[in-house]
């Protein structure tokens, strides 16, 4: 990302998470901390060559029934997951980038996003196979979406389970995270 000049950036996502009221009390404290890791680190906190810490865009894409989830099974971690990956500077926004990351992770061509503003907010560590990533601060957004997937190059599969049956060989907080989505998305 390096050299980032869009203006949307740390400001626009700032604005996006304060008008955001999360139905959990969680997500709510969750929510206080990324502002603050935002207002600390600007535009640096969307960057991946700024330092290992960054904010990451990720999206939990259901189908219209809101019964199945596309999930990927990712290379690195070696999990059944929801599709994301980091912020580029040609994104215009983060909800931008989560549904860019979607469609190059799944070749699905009409991902409907639910909102502008994250569903999720989910900091986790990452193993040595991440690199120089330790730590990614991830929005998660919602999206809707029908059709076949195809892996690509950063899964070694991408299908869709049912949001009652996810695998087994998922982070261990995924199905609580599912749930919040769902939640914050029925309101």
């Amino acid at each position: 990302m390096g050299d980032v000049t869009n203006p949307w950036r740390s400001s626009e996502l700032r604005r996006h998470l304060a008008d955001w009221t999360p139905n959990s009390a969680e997500q709510a404290y969750r929510r206080h901390e990324y502002l603050e890791f935002l207002t600390a680190h600007g535009d640096g906190a969307l960057d991946r060559a700024a330092g290992s810490d960054h904010v990451t865009a990720s999206c939990f894409i259901f189908s219209p029934s809101f019964r199945s989830i596309l999930l990927c099974f990712h290379k690195k971690g070696r999990f059944w997951v929801q599709l994301g990956g980091h912020i580029e500077a040609g994104d215009a926004t983060a909800a931008a980038a989560a549904a860019r990351e979607s469609y190059e992770e799944s070749g699905l061509e009409h991902i409907r996003m639910l909102s502008d503003a994250p569903q999720d907010l989910n900091r986790h560590e990452l193993a040595a196979a991440f690199g120089r990533c330790r730590r990614h601060w991830d929005l998660g957004f919602a999206a809707l979406a029908t059709g076949e997937p195809r892996a690509s190059d950063e899964s070694e599969d991408v299908a869709w389970w049912p949001v009652d049956a996810l695998p087994e060989n998922s982070p261990w907080d995924f199905r609580v995270r599912v749930a919040n989505v769902l939640s914050e998305i029925r309101g």
